[in-house]
């Protein structure tokens, strides 16, 4: 087979080879053998939209299943399809990651409960973590035997995180944090978190921060949850008080935390611009729009023009992304 080249709207190209249409048919196959495609009806909008989970052991129930999912993923070859083989991974291609998403989002398979940890944690570490790090937690991750969140928001320090003022000092093999987090995703249901801290108060605010993995079950750190008009609890405040990190859980080096940072947040960039491109948040608002009668209305096809318009910019922002992070720069 020739090689099928896409090109992006950034110019960037992405391209698509025999062995990739090979991966792909792999995967459709493993899918229709182990999945169902998601419904585009009534009652399945039901399910995913209106039956919002609010319940405490709902939430809770709703996260087992995620990791059963990701095991089975995992089991199959399927999880960290970009990673290398010695961590757990398939050792192939981050074109091969794209197009695994886009083939699972047609099914009904939810692993949304790790998309910080192998969005945003997994590359991170690969990055920048020690060796003990890497096989530590990266196939652990990628099992889904452990879930990650983020903790670098303050209530001070949002657009500017550098201002950041939750500190860390070291007390021999060890780091006592205090301080405060918030809008902190999956917070509630986290094993582990990234946590950005401030460890030297004498140089500048961009040169004085670590970037820290922490336990979330750790002595001293407590999570609150902030529930939102509907009831769902997706985000978090996090706090620490005196919670001891062991020095083997510094990333990228002490005071280095802002350099570290700059890898997790390009690969938010690419998380959030969609990786696979496949416009199913725009897909969903049609199916909202068309549940409740509304969608022929001139008034919401404009918003819904509008929306399809910020994805496809979205998409193809993540496909610069891409290709930027793949030529080792900076998006």
């Amino acid at each position: 087979m020739s090689e099928a080249k896409q090109r992006s709207g950034s110019g960037a190209i992405e391209t698509n080879t025999a062995e990739d249409a090979e991966f792909r048919a792999e995967a459709r196959a493993w899918l229709d053998a182990n999945a169902t495609l998601r419904r585009v009806d009534a009652d399945e909008f039901k399910r995913r939209w209106a039956a919002t989970k609010t319940d405490p052991v709902e939430e809770r129930a709703h996260a087992d299943l995620c990791k059963v999912w990701q095991r089975r993923i995992f089991d199959a070859g399927f999880a960290g399809i970009a990673v290398p083989r010695e961590y757990g991974g398939r050792g192939g291609t981050r074109n091969q990651h794209r197009i695994w998403q886009q083939e699972s989002r047609r099914y009904d398979i939810d692993t949304g409960l790790f998309s910080v940890g192998h969005g945003m944690v997994l590359p991170t570490i690969l990055a920048h973590g020690t060796e003990w790090q890497k096989e530590r937690f990266v196939r652990a991750m990628l099992r889904g035997d452990e879930v990650w969140c983020q903790l670098f928001s303050e209530p001070g320090a949002g657009s500017d995180l550098a201002g950041l003022t939750t500190r860390a000092e070291r007390d021999g093999d060890e780091w006592v944090v205090n301080g405060q987090k918030v809008w902190n995703s999956y917070a509630h249901v986290a094993d582990y978190g990234i946590l950005l801290t401030r460890t030297n108060w004498d140089v500048p605010k961009h040169r004085g921060i670590t970037y820290f993995l922490v336990d979330m079950h750790s002595t001293g750190l407590e999570v609150r949850p902030l529930r939102q008009m509907t009831g769902v609890a997706h985000f978090n405040e996090t706090f620490l008080s005196d919670v001891r990190i062991p020095d083997a859980h510094v990333l990228g080096g002490v005071d280095n935390g802002w350099a570290v940072a700059q890898t997790t947040l390009m690969n938010e960039r690419d998380l959030i611009g969609g990786a696979g491109g496949s416009g199913g948040g725009f897909r969903d608002l049609v199916e909202m729009a068309s549940h409740f009668g509304c969608a022929g209305d001139v008034r919401i096809r404009q918003q819904l023009a509008a929306s399809f318009t910020r994805t496809k910019i979205l998409e193809f922002l993540g496909r610069r992304t891409r290709a930027a992070l793949a030529a080792g720069k900076v998006p």
